[in-house]
C-alpha cells in the first residue's frame, strides 16, 4: 500500500503524542493537514505564521511539552523567524515546520522559492531539509529529540512539496521507536556535598530558579528543597509560583524579588538553577552581589560561568541535582534565616509601597499599576495569567503574587511583543478548565489583534484587557525621562476604541474609564464564555519606578550629548 509524505508525517506526530498543531495554511503543506484531519489531530489555524509559531510556544511554556507549528513555503517561513527566535532565546521546546518549493523546481523560480534552512540555523538547535519521503518518520524523531534533550530550543525542520505530497511503499517506511536518553544527567556526589556545605555556612542564601527548572519538571522538587533548607527563593518565568509569593519563603520574580534582595543587603550565597547569566542575572542590573559566591546548576556546560567566575558550576538536570540534594540533605541540621528572609520581604513591600497611593478608588484616570494590581489579586489562586507589553509587563511584575508554576506567561530575553493573545489561547487549549486573562498594552496588542478571529472561530474563551495608555509606553517614557517631553515622537498612539474593533471579530467587549468597574468588567467578559476583550483607559504619563531608574542611569551620557547638540540643558 502506498501512502504520501504528509500521512508519514501525521502518524509520527501521532507517535508523539501531540495533540494540536498551531498553524496557517498554504498549498506546499496541505498534505500535512489532510492528514492531521484524518488521525485526529486538532489543526488551530491562526491569522498570521507569527500567532502561530507564538501558540507553539506557549503551549511549550505552559504544559512543558514541546508545541508543533506548521506554516507554508517563503513568507511563511519568514513570518515565523520571530516567534522562533523568541522561543529559541528563551530555551522553549518547538518544533517548527516549514514548506517549501518542490526539489524538481529549485533554480527555476518557482512560487514562493526560499530556502528556509539558512534563514532558521541562527535561531534553532537544529535545523534540516528533508529530501526523501521514507525519511519523514526519522527526521521528525530526529527533530523532537533535539528540541526537548539537553538544553531545550526550537528545531525547524523543511519538507518540500513534492517529498510531502510523494506516494511511497508503507512496507518499505522504518518508524523509529526509542530515539531518547532514559536517564537525565545527575550531579556527582561529592559536587552535592560541597552545595551543602557552602549553602549550611552561609548567611544569606538566596535560590534563583530559572526556567530550566520548570522544564525539567523540578518544581515539586525546588519546593520541597526550599522547605528543607529554609532558603528563601526567586524564580523567574513559568517556574514563578512553584514557592507561592504569598509564602515566607517565595520572594516573586527576578525583576522585583531581586530588587527586594539588593535592597534587605544582598545574599552572600546565590545558588541559579537552570537560570542563564544574563539581564537579571548578571551585566549592569545584575542582582547578584560581585562578592556572592555563585553556585550555578545548568544542563548546559556553555552557560557555566556565562559573563563572571563562580565557585561552584555543575553540568546537569535541575531536577536531578535538587533530588540529589534533598537525599543528601535529610538529616542535616540548616540554620534559621528568619531575620534575613523578613528583611526581603520588607524591602520588596517597600518597592510596592510606593505605588499605593494609586489605588486610590477616587483616582483618575486609572493607574497601571491599580489595573495590574486588580487583575493580579483576581487570578491568584485560579488560573493562568500572561503579560504582555512593555510598561505593561512591569507594571504586572510589580503587582503579581504567583501561587502556582506554569500559570505565568510573560516576556524573556528577546522581549517580544504581541505574544499575548498567542500565548493565552495555547493556555487555553493546554487548561480549557482554567481561567486565561490576557494583560496587554495597546501598543503590543496591534501586532497580533486579527488573532481574535482565531479565538472566536476555535472557541478559546480568553479575557484579553487592553492597557491603553495612549503610547508605546515604555518608549515614550524614556524618551520623557532622558530627553524631555519635546522630544517625544514616534512613540504616541491615540484613544482607540479596541474593543469595538476585537467585537467587530465575534468577541464580548467591554470599555472602562473608572477603576471601580475593572473587576465587574473582568466578572462579565468570563461570565459571557466568549473570548473577550476589555479596554481599559489608563494614565498615560505613569512612567514605572523600572524604567525610571534604568534609563537615568544608562542614557544620561546620551541625553547630555544631545542637549550639547541642541545648545540647551540635559533634563
Amino acid at each position: 500500500m502506498k501512502i504520501d509524505g504528509g500521512e508519514l508525517f501525521a502518524r509520527m506526530l501521532e507517535r508523539e503524542g501531540v495533540e494540536n498543531i498551531f498553524a496557517l495554511h498554504g498549498g506546499h503543506i496541505d498534505p500535512s493537514f489532510q492528514a492531521c484531519l484524518d488521525h485526529g489531530i486538532r489543526i488551530i489555524d491562526t491569522r498570521h505564521e507569527q500567532a502561530a509559531g507564538h501558540m507553539a510556544d506557549g503551549w511549550a511554556r505552559t504544559t512543558g511539552r514541546p508545541g508543533v507549528a506548521i506554516v507554508t513555503a517563503g513568507p511563511g517561513v519568514t513570518d515565523v523567524v520571530t516567534a522562533v527566535a523568541n522561543a529559541y532565546m528563551d530555551c522553549v521546546p518547538m518544533v517548527a515546520v516549514g514548506g517549501r518549493h518542490a526539489l524538481a523546481e529549485e533554480e527555476l523560480m518557482p512560487l514562493q522559492e526560499l530556502h528556509g534552512v539558512p534563514i532558521m540555523q541562527s535561531i534553532t538547535k537544529w535545523s534540516r531539509l528533508v529530501r526523501d519521503p521514507e525519511r519523514i518518520p526519522e527526521y521528525v524523531s530526529m527533530a523532537f529529540r533535539h528540541a526537548t534533550t539537553g538544553r531545550p530550543g526550537p528545531v525547524f525542520l523543511e519538507i518540500p512539496a513534492d517529498v510531502l505530497s510523494a506516494r511511497v511503499e508503507e512496507e518499505k517506511v522504518t518508524f523509529p521507536e526509542v530515539y531518547r536518553p532514559e536517564a537525565a544527567p545527575a550531579p556527582p556526589l561529592e559536587a552535592v556535598e560541597k552545595i551543602l556545605t557552602i549553602l549550611s555556612e552561609a548567611e544569606r542564601p538566596v535560590i534563583l530558579a530559572g526556567r530550566g527548572v520548570w522544564f525539567a519538571r523540578g518544581t515539586d522538587e525546588l519546593a520541597e528543597f526550599a522547605e528543607l533548607t529554609g532558603i528563601p527563593v526567586c524564580a523567574n518565568g513559568m517556574t514563578r509560583g512553584a514557592i507561592p509569593e504569598d509564602s515566607p519563603l517565595g520572594l516573586g520574580g527576578f525583576m522585583v524579588g531581586g530588587r527586594g534582595l539588593a535592597l534587605a543587603g544582598s545574599p552572600d550565597v546565590v545558588l541559579l538553577l537552570g537560570g542563564r547569566m544574563g539581564m537579571f542575572t548578571g551585566g549592569q542590573q545584575s542582582i547578584i552581589p560581585d562578592e556572592a559566591k555563585v553556585i550555578q546548576v545548568d544542563i548546559e556546560g556553555e552557560e557555566i560561568g556565562r559573563g563572571r567566575d563562580i565557585d561552584v558550576g555543575i553540568v546537569a538536570d535541575c531536577r536531578e541535582t535538587l533530588r540529589a540534594l534533598i537525599r543528601e540533605a535529610q538529616g542535616r541540621t540548616f540554620p534559621r534565616r528568619d531575620e534575613w528572609v523578613e528583611r526581603i520581604h520588607q524591602a520588596a513591600a517597600t518597592i510596592q509601597g510606593m505605588y499605593a497611593n494609586t489605588l486610590d478608588p477616587d483616582r483618575r484616570p486609572i493607574h497601571p499599576y491599580r489595573l495590574a494590581h486588580e487583575i493580579s489579586a483576581f487570578m491568584a489562586d485560579d488560573g493562568v495569567l500572561v503579560a504582555d507589553g512593555g510598561e505593561t509587563f512591569i507594571w504586572a511584575e510589580l503587582a503579581l503574587s504567583a501561587r502556582k508554576p506554569g500559570r505565568y506567561l510573560g516576556h524573556g530575553y528577546l522581549g517580544c511583543l504581541g505574544i499575548g493573545i498567542p500565548f493565552g489561547r495555547a493556555a487555553k487549549v493546554a487548561r480549557p478548565e482554567e481561567r486565561v486573562l490576557v494583560l496587554t498594552g495597546d501598543g503590543s496588542v496591534g501586532l497580533n489583534f486579527s488573532e481574535f478571529d482565531t479565538a472566536v472561530r476555535h472557541n478559546l474563551p480568553i479575557v484579553v484587557v487592553i492597557n491603553n495608555d495612549q503610547a508605546w509606553g515604555m518608549c515614550k517614557h524614556e524618551q520623557t525621562v532622558r530627553l524631555g517631553e519635546s522630544r517625544v515622537v514616534g512613540t504616541e498612539l491615540g484613544p482607540t476604541r479596541y474593543e469595538k474593533a476585537a467585537e467587530a471579530f465575534g468577541v464580548y467587549a467591554d470599555f472602562v474609564e473608572d477603576g471601580a468597574q475593572i473587576i465587574p468588567a473582568i466578572e462579565r467578559a468570563f461570565a459571557s464564555g466568549r473570548p473577550a476583550c476589555i479596554n481599559v483607559m489608563t494614565d498615560p504619563d505613569a512612567i514605572s519606578p523600572l524604567v525610571q531608574a534604568s534609563t537615568t542611569r544608562q542614557e544620561r551620557p546620551w541625553a547630555e550629548a544631545v542637549a550639547r547638540r541642541r545648545g540647551t540643558a540635559a533634563p
